[in-house]
């Protein structure tokens, strides 16, 4: 039996993870998995701003995540055999070793326009900032517990209709589009930041060109379903954009499950954004927002400054399964 068969049989009844866009103020994950809003770009934006309605703005968008909680126990770590194969010695070779898996698979047909999407996601407790006088953050705030599974129309035409968000893509718009992507990584990149184009006004001050590709790929990494040759060019070209890294050892999601973390910094800021990605079948298995450096933001009046302290998580999302189903309301 040769070695990928024995992952796939290692992997046959576990769940399969895929996509979550962000959105301002954290409405509800599962509006956040459609697309259907902007926090993506919010977040940015209020990262680049050193300012009491920055920090006010960060803490309400990573406080007031859905609190979700995932039925099944989570997978705990990859097998062994997998982890011991896995080169996380540069993002090249570790987004490389994922493609030439994924070039290896063989396609599921494109779902029908009248099936849905199911998606299951778990947050992790947001990291709270503290105030330099040790007293708390002095921000009062109410997380919403949300349901932790969603379905969504794979052919949602009011959706596709809808002018207010520039990120949003529908399911079956993000299908074609990660199939008809380039070959080129440099194509390829170029062909998603015009789609997914940067952001301006109220969005916050336009990206450079390698915050805007990787947040690009990000957005389209998200959805849910992408055909593997088509992630397979996302990959490879992922692994060209300036200031990409791959955290050289798994990380645990906030599902418990140990995944490789794809980092890269935000331009103006001190933080991270972490695409992570399922060691065994390299499928999307969610994000993270992680503080960089640690450092004192002013906080509210007569109250002493707050404190976001190195590896704080302000962003911890993991997608545990993703299928496309029949109907409504069924569970794979």
């Amino acid at each position: 039996m040769d070695e990928m068969t024995r992952l796939r049989e290692l992997r046959a009844d576990a769940p399969v993870p895929d996509r979550t866009a962000l959105a301002p103020g954290r409405k509800r994950l599962t509006d956040a998995i459609t697309g259907r809003n902007r926090r993506t770009r919010v977040l940015r934006a209020d990262w680049r701003v050193a300012s009491l309605g920055a920090v006010v703005a960060i803490t309400a968008a990573a406080l007031v995540i859905t609190q979700l909680v995932d039925a099944p126990a989570p997978r705990a770590t990859a097998p062994a055999t997998v982890t011991g194969d896995l080169d996380l010695s540069s993002p090249a070779a570790a987004l490389g070793r994922a493609a030439d898996y994924l070039d290896r698979q063989e396609a599921p047909p494109e779902p029908r326009a009248d099936q849905w999407i199911y998606l299951r996601a778990v947050s992790g407790e947001p990291a709270q900032p503290t105030r330099k006088d040790g007293k708390g953050s002095g921000t009062s705030v109410v997380v919403d517990h949300g349901d932790p599974e969603s379905w969504i129309p794979y052919d949602d035409k009011a959706a596709e209709n809808d002018p207010g968000d520039t990120d949003h893509r529908t399911a079956r718009e993000s299908y074609e589009i990660a199939a008809d992507l380039p070959e080129d990584p440099e194509a390829l990149l170029a062909e998603l930041r015009r789609i997914f184009p940067t952001g301006s006004g109220p969005d916050g001050p336009p990206e450079a060109k390698d915050e805007h590709s990787f947040r690009a790929l990000s957005v389209l990494l998200e959805s849910y379903p992408i055909p593997p040759d088509a992630q397979a060019r996302v990959y490879r070209a992922m692994a060209t954009v300036g200031g990409v890294e791959v955290t050289d050892h798994l990380i645990r999601d906030a599902s418990g499950r140990q995944v490789i973390a794809v980092t890269r910094a935000y331009d103006r800021g001190d933080s991270r954004r972490e695409l992570l990605i399922d060691p065994v079948d390299y499928s999307y298995a969610g994000e993270r927002d992680v503080v960089t450096r640690t450092h004192e933001v002013p906080g509210p009046a007569g109250l002493a400054p707050m404190v976001y302290r190195r590896g704080d998580v302000l962003i911890d999302i993991a997608r545990t399964r993703a299928a496309v189903v029949d109907t409504e309301g069924q569970k794979p």
